[in-house]
């Protein structure tokens, strides 16, 4: 059976549900998350996005984004997939919400979410799921604004905007 996603309103109040596929081919507006990792020294991990994902494939994004199940706690779904993606658990913490919309070139799918931001630490190896993930890395934040400035088009639109917005809040 399909993934579904939950979809909602511009407000946020759930709507319904939707197979995964069908929502990102229609565009419709669901919920969503993303995890920022830092490590002690104030690197990010970066994820490097499977070549099996269905949008995106192979583009840096941040560590883990995904989305939750229906009846799920944002923060539970967080935490799982954090669990399945990168085999690692960290205390995170909310940090602020956006809604965006975009389109992938290759695949002409739409990502249309409510997207919910979440930050933790961990410092340690990265036993990642090959299956989920291509690879990882840490970046040092000045190397990463440079970099992203540069090359926009090798990270997901996503991880652009909340990286943005993570130096406008001077969360990094």
């Amino acid at each position: 059976m399909e993934e579904q996603v939950v979809l909602v309103n511009e407000d946020g109040n759930e709507t319904g549900l939707m197979g995964k596929i069908e929502a990102h081919e229609k565009g419709v507006l669901h919920k969503a998350f993303s995890v920022i990792i830092l490590n002690p020294g104030g690197q990010m991990l970066l994820q490097q996005r499977s070549a099996e994902k269905y949008h995106w494939p192979l583009i840096w994004s941040n560590a883990c984004c995904s989305h939750p199940r229906s009846g799920e706690k944002t923060i539970d779904a967080a935490n799982r997939r954090m669990q399945e993606e990168l085999g690692i658990d960290a205390d995170l913490q909310f940090a602020f919400t956006f809604q965006y919309k975009a389109e992938d070139d290759q695949t002409g799918l739409i990502e249309h979410e409510l997207d919910e931001v979440f930050i933790g630490t961990y410092e340690g190896e990265i036993p990642f799921n090959h299956s989920e993930v291509a690879d990882v890395k840490w970046v040092d934040i000045d190397e990463l604004e440079r970099d992203m400035s540069e090359n926009e088009h090798n990270y997901s639109v996503w991880f652009v905007i909340i990286f943005k917005e993570l130096l406008r809040r001077n969360y990094v």
